[in-house]
């Protein structure tokens, strides 16, 4: 986007229209799919008003810039997905941790791909996104492991436990620019079993 609301935020706000919830969100998918697709840098409030089918005035009586009506779409898109994983097993947590972010991989990393340059430019941006896809499923990556460790199935000192969400995390941003290919779940489950689960003692 090149051109900028004039307006001081408080004033766009206090005009704000009245948009339903299902009208908002469908904003919201479309510029975080027009990311996906063409990149951060080629999305406009143009484009997006386009496929949605409004005025461009009303998306910038809603978010006054391109980052806020970005960053505000992925909140909007917060879902800790690992928060429901309890099998009483570490290891089979752990696995379907795995399966689960690995369902969603190539969405989710190709959002922060597209999202690189933006993020390291805009503060609220990479807060956004942290907000979004990263502290909720390290979070509760954490909740697991300390599940693990009140049953007993790993010492409370354990040095490894502390890198466990950043190896989960970390294979799924490598892989693209190692092998080309996004890490799908029978992948992060591979690695789970060889490279996760042998430093914790499990199997």
């Amino acid at each position: 986007m090149t051109s900028q609301a004039a307006d001081r935020p408080e004033q766009v706000a206090s005009r704000r229209s009245k948009l339903t919830r299902e009208r908002e969100q469908e904003f919201f998918d479309a510029v975080l799919d027009q990311i996906r697709e063409c990149g951060y840098d080629a999305v406009t409030m143009d484009g997006v008003a386009a496929s949605t089918r409004c005025s461009k005035s009303t998306l910038y009586r809603q978010w006054k810039t391109k980052p806020q009506f970005v960053a505000a779409a992925l909140r909007s898109n917060r879902c800790p997905r690992f928060a429901g994983i309890d099998t009483g097993s570490l290891a089979e947590d752990l696995r379907q941790a795995a399966r689960t972010v690995g369902a969603a991989s190539d969405k989710d990393q190709g959002l922060l791909q597209a999202l690189g340059h933006a993020v390291m430019q805009d503060p609220e941006l990479q807060q956004a996104l942290r907000e979004a896809l990263v502290d909720p499923e390290i979070n509760a990556l954490r909740e697991i492991l300390r599940r693990g460790v009140e049953r007993g199935e790993v010492p409370a000192d354990h040095p490894a436990l502390e890198y466990i969400p950043a190896q989960i995390y970390g294979v799924l941003r490598a892989r693209p620019v190692i092998e080309g290919e996004y890490a799908d779940s029978d992948y992060l489950v591979r690695f789970v079993e060889a490279a996760v689960l042998p430093v914790l003692g499990l199997t």
